[in-house]
């Protein structure tokens, strides 16, 4: 918890922060306590939509990138170890002073500062609610831990942080596979990543418009990449409350279903609600989830029918028709 460990490290822990310039904060979660810097000062570098409005109604200024320079940088640590050294090294080519590294000891601390303290000073740590702060004063060039954009194996453009930054989601394969090739002339790729499915989606000619929606910054710029076609809009915006201009065709998605390292099924349900909102009195919505997700409820009270289209032992799919609401 930030916000349990920043004060102590700032009131007689030895950390000293400039009293003017501005501070970076790097991919905050949710809740996240700034209350011991100066708000007016806090720039929020924030990939994840939700995220970043959360901060931002809140009055923080908000980018999802650095600008210009900093006289002090917070690295929040996320869990993929590749996104958390990159995070790093970008927050110490922008920073003229302390580099902050703060994580739970579940998100890697212990790794990362095993890491650091191999490559220069490092203070601290502030250890508390079972996680760890630490901070170089004068960071060193960590230019060999930087990572952005890549194309993998497969010839697909990933991320670190990223889903699926190796590669092919397994599960998002098998919904390609499943899917008619008569889907509509409006398509919602809700959750849309790096937009593997978007891509396939756009082998029919019969398609005018697939919708990427992806929350992930990051996850969307690699999309762009690996979805040329002009038929592709992109839209960074929060899959479960985004609404789409007209009523769509169809939505196919592979849903998230963990906040932070806990599962969290009430985001697959709002998945399914958001589809049945957006979708036309006759669309449908093809899904893939893992099997003992707890969905089926859900896809009733927004669906007329549910079909299951089978899977494996570890994912189902799921074809839901005509969907339930009433009409504003």
């Amino acid at each position: 918890m930030l916000g349990a460990r920043l004060p102590l490290a700032l009131n007689g822990g030895g950390l000293a922060v400039p009293d003017v310039g501005r501070i970076a904060v790097f991919h905050p979660t949710e809740g996240a306590d700034l209350g011991a810097l100066d708000q007016g000062r806090v720039h929020i570098i924030q990939p994840s939509k939700p995220l970043y409005d959360a901060f931002d109604v809140v009055g923080y200024d908000c980018g999802v990138m650095c600008q210009d320079r900093y006289v002090a940088s917070i690295v929040c640590l996320p869990r993929a170890k590749a996104e958390a050294y990159a995070l790093i090294a970008q927050a110490a080519a922008v920073t003229d002073g302390p580099v902050i590294v703060d994580g739970q000891k579940t998100d890697g601390a212990d790794a990362v500062l095993k890491a650091l303290r191999k490559r220069g000073d490092v203070s601290g740590p502030i250890n508390k609610a079972h996680g760890k702060l630490y901070w170089m004063n004068t960071a060193p060039d960590l230019a060999d831990w930087a990572a952005g954009p890549a194309l993998t194996e497969g010839g697909f453009w990933t991320a670190p942080g990223v889903f699926s930054a190796d590669g092919v989601d397994v599960a998002s394969a098998m919904l390609a596979e499943a899917l008619p090739q008569k889907l509509g002339k409006t398509v919602v790729d809700l959750g849309a990543g790096w937009g593997f499915l978007s891509a396939h989606i756009l082998t029919r000619d019969a398609v005018d418009a697939v919708h990427l929606v992806e929350a992930n910054h990051m996850a969307l710029e690699c999309a762009k990449r690996n979805v040329t076609d002009p038929r592709a809009r992109y839209h960074w915006a929060d899959a479960t409350t985004w609404a789409a201009q007209d009523r769509v065709d169809a939505v196919v998605m592979n849903p998230p279903f963990h906040t932070g390292r806990a599962a969290d099924p009430a985001l697959g349900r709002a998945f399914i609600a958001a589809a049945a909102r957006m979708l036309a009195p006759s669309g449908s919505l093809w899904m893939v989830a893992n099997r003992h997700l707890p969905y089926e409820d859900s896809l009733s009270d927004h669906f007329v029918k549910i079909v299951d289209l089978g899977g494996d032992a570890r994912f189902k799919l799921v074809h839901a028709l005509r969907p339930k609401k009433k009409r504003s």
